[in-house]
């Protein structure tokens, strides 16, 4: 069984530890943002902002609810962004991270297109832009350490494991404490799943959260990679044809205006003589 990582938003105190702690291991830089009337900050997820808090106020009963929520690439169990790569540069690895190399990339950003969470984020701001997203630190991964993000939460709202063993864990928590949690963890289901789970005081739809299906969106990316290349070829046949008749419109307005200048230049000599 993979890795996953169990969030649980009723512990967050929106300290954004996790997000700094990402921006640090990563090197990321820095953003130049503005207030958006909002503690949140930067505004949503980016090239360099791989990991995010928001800040979500919700009404619960009448009465006001201030939410903290980690948001991130999701990790999926079955990636559609990964399906719908051309060139291999997203792939899911045994031990749960949906890794991404730079070096195969070539900007085409169906992966954007693709992701049912809205997460990969282009680089607008490069001149060839690539993708950036959270690797789940696939490097600290292999050298057997946790989650960057998970060593820096100080209130354990974030535990890294085994998703089979987080998912027990969550269950756990929903049957100990029932009135503290919406009955449902995130993650679990939602696209084929995912190796980001999360519990909720309130429902995750209120706090922007996509309501999905249980079938793999790779089912949707796959089946549309598949028709790409008759597309094409379409297109390209439509273009030739198109280009055809186009020259063979202009050949005919050739050989229409040739009698025509044969006939003036014997004119000319009729003239002469």
């Amino acid at each position: 069984m993979s890795n996953a990582m169990l969030i649980d938003l009723t512990r967050c105190i929106g300290c954004r530890g996790c997000q700094a702690a990402c921006k640090q291991w990563h090197d990321l830089p820095a953003e130049s943002t503005r207030n958006l009337g909002s503690y949140q900050n930067p505004p949503k997820t980016s090239g360099k902002t791989w990991t995010l808090i928001s800040f979500d106020e919700i009404t619960v009963d009448g009465q006001l609810d201030w939410v903290f929520a980690k948001r991130q690439c999701m990790h999926c169990q079955h990636p559609a962004c990964a399906s719908a790569c051309t060139v291999g540069a997203l792939h899911k690895t045994a031990d749960g991270p949906v890794a991404y190399d730079a070096a195969k990339c070539i900007g085409c950003r169906y992966c954007q297109y693709a992701c049912p969470y809205d997460i990969p984020a282009y680089e607008w701001d490069q001149t060839l832009g690539l993708i950036g997203k959270c690797d789940f630190c696939v490097d600290r991964q292999a050298a057997g350490l946790e989650p960057a993000c998970v060593k820096a939460c100080p209130t354990e709202a974030l535990v890294f494991g085994k998703r089979s063993d987080l998912l027990a864990e969550a269950r756990r928590r929903l049957a100990r404490t029932p009135h503290n949690y919406v009955q449902h963890i995130y993650g679990e289901h939602e696209a084929g799943g995912a190796s980001m789970l999360y519990l909720s005081s309130v429902p995750f739809a209120s706090l922007g959260f996509p309501t999905l299906a249980a079938e793999p969106a790779t089912a949707y990316t796959e089946l549309i990679m598949r028709q790409t290349p008759g597309i094409a070829l379409g297109v390209a046949a439509g273009a030739s044809a198109v280009y055809w008749i186009i020259r063979r419109r202009q050949m005919m307005q050739e050989q229409a205006a040739a009698p025509a200048t044969v006939t003036t230049a014997e004119s000319a000599e009729e003239v002469q003589s």
